[in-house]
């Protein structure tokens, strides 16, 4: 079973190919986690400062848990 992601932790998150160009990896942190359901949730990131250049905003969320990582 995976590690469950907390607030603070730094994570990389996945945008599929509906982002296009911008489609790939991108590092940041989680700073907030909004539940939806007993077992997901919103994962709400302040991404780095590369991804936030590359992506052009600064807080990201995430649903798919398959599209959120720890980083170790």
């Amino acid at each position: 079973m995976a590690e469950a992601i907390r607030v603070g932790d730094r994570v990389k998150i996945y945008l599929d190919t509906k982002f296009g160009e911008k489609e790939g990896w991108y590092k940041g942190v989680v700073f907030e986690i909004d539940p939806y359901s007993e077992h997901r949730g919103f994962y709400w990131v302040e991404l780095d400062e590369a991804a936030q250049s590359a992506l052009g905003t600064k807080h990201i969320s995430v649903f798919n848990p398959k599209n959120i990582k720890l980083l170790e």
